[in-house]
């Protein structure tokens, strides 16, 4: 693809920050520092009729839906829409069909997928949004924890500022890491963040609805230290083991050794974040034992180091 020409579609409800992104990519005439010139194009369905931002801005666009043909990127936005109309779903589909790439910034997914256009294929948005989406379109093969996703002719992306990796890494694969490096550098962001590295989620907590329950997995909580067989877990419980596994699983969805887990990383967030503890003290405290355990289970969950994860969210910083 020779990335020349670049078209953003601009639908009612559209994000500022993430259009921003795009701009800011691809929009810049940055020739001067040897970024190859692109021929950048905004446009949206009707554009006699300014387009409303989720913001309450409002924005003048020249030009129509025809500015797709001959488009070697498309690019979809954030927007608050779940509908769109049919002239806009039938531009993406024709310019998928003429060859252009599809790149979707967090929630511009959806306009995707209205468009039959991720049958089949992997995709993300933000973990807010994920399923939701998977809902919305079962045929699509959704993940929700990383930043974007590569799929050839199709690259989605996660939110706001991830929406800036999965550009620059079309820019990277299709013009070079020089130019990736070059524009990167101008907007004062990392030059490339792997697409598999983690969005920071929520870790997904399921209530328990029993009264039964409750009064362990309380314990388990106040008690994240210690070592918790299941054998002590039924017997406070009063069960049996496997009585208490099985019920364990219906409510809260997961085994105890996951639930707990969770548990444990969630208070290892906490103490990473509002603590000033050490590595392997923050470990002790949530129940890894060391520092080398918490790292694997926090890295394999998370998706960043301990260490790199508390200089990103401590909030003793400064």
């Amino acid at each position: 693809m020779p990335l020349r020409t670049v078209a953003v579609v601009l639908p009612p409800q559209a994000a500022t920050f993430e259009f921003g992104v795009v701009c800011e990519v691809f929009g810049i005439d940055r020739t001067a520092q040897g970024v190859p010139p692109i021929d950048f194009r905004v446009c949206a369905e009707d554009p006699g009729t300014p387009v409303l931002l989720t913001n309450g801005l409002t924005l003048n666009v020249a030009q129509g839906l025809e500015a797709l043909d001959g488009a070697d990127l498309v690019v979809v936005g954030a927007t608050g829409l779940r509908a769109f109309t049919p002239g806009l779903l039938e531009a993406l589909r024709q310019a998928h069909a003429a060859g252009a790439v599809l790149l979707s910034v967090c929630s511009g997914v959806f306009a995707l997928g209205a468009a039959g256009l991720l049958d089949g294929r992997a995709c993300v948005t933000h973990w807010l949004h994920a399923e939701e989406l998977a809902a919305a379109y079962p045929a699509a093969r959704v993940t929700s924890d990383v930043l974007f996703v590569d799929d050839g002719d199709i690259i989605t992306s996660a939110g706001t500022a991830a929406g800036i990796d999965a550009c620059l890494h079309l820019v990277r694969r299709e013009l070079g890491a020089q130019v990736a490096t070059t524009i990167a550098r101008r907007m004062v962001v990392p030059p490339q963040r792997d697409g598999g590295q983690r969005q920071f989620v929520d870790l997904p907590m399921r209530a328990c609805s029993s009264d039964s329950l409750e009064p362990v997995m309380t314990w388990m909580v106040e008690h994240l230290g210690e070592d918790q067989p299941v054998r002590e877990l039924a017997r406070r419980a009063t069960m049996s083991e496997r009585t208490f596994a099985r019920r364990f699983v219906t409510e809260t969805g997961t085994t105890p050794a996951k639930w707990l887990a969770l548990q444990r990383l969630h208070h290892a967030r906490e103490l990473l974040e509002g603590s000033d503890l050490s590595i392997e003290s923050v470990a002790t405290h949530s129940g890894f034992g060391s520092a080398a355990l918490l790292r694997h289970h926090f890295t394999r969950t998370v998706g960043v180091a301990p260490g790199d994860y508390r200089r990103t969210f401590t909030r003793n910083a400064g």
